[in-house]
């Protein structure tokens, strides 16, 4: 637990650092909305175009990384229907 809350607490501070400093100086929003369109144009930014150099990144973007490990994943899922069905097989043997 205590990885992934600061993996989100590292999010919030580049969002802060890299979006919401320089927006709130830059533009007064009007409405929620009209800050929404910004946030996910910089959410696209960030997750499609910015280099990341955190842990399984190695400066590619998330978007890469993601994309990148989509095999394994898939990998794993069959694994873990495999060792499922084998597990059903042997108590379906034992009975």
């Amino acid at each position: 637990m205590a990885r992934s809350d600061g993996i989100c607490e590292r999010f919030h501070r580049t969002m802060k650092q890299e979006f919401y400093d320089i927006a709130f100086r830059k533009k007064v929003y009007n409405s929620l909305e009209e800050l929404q369109v910004d946030v996910d144009e910089w959410l696209i930014k960030y997750n499609q175009h910015r280099p990341h150099s955190g842990k399984y990144c190695y400066g590619k973007t998330p978007m890469q990384t993601f994309q990148d490990s989509k095999h394994l994943a898939q990998e794993k899922i069959i694994n873990k229907n495999v060792q499922s069905d084998s597990l059903i097989n042997q108590t379906n043997v034992v009975r």
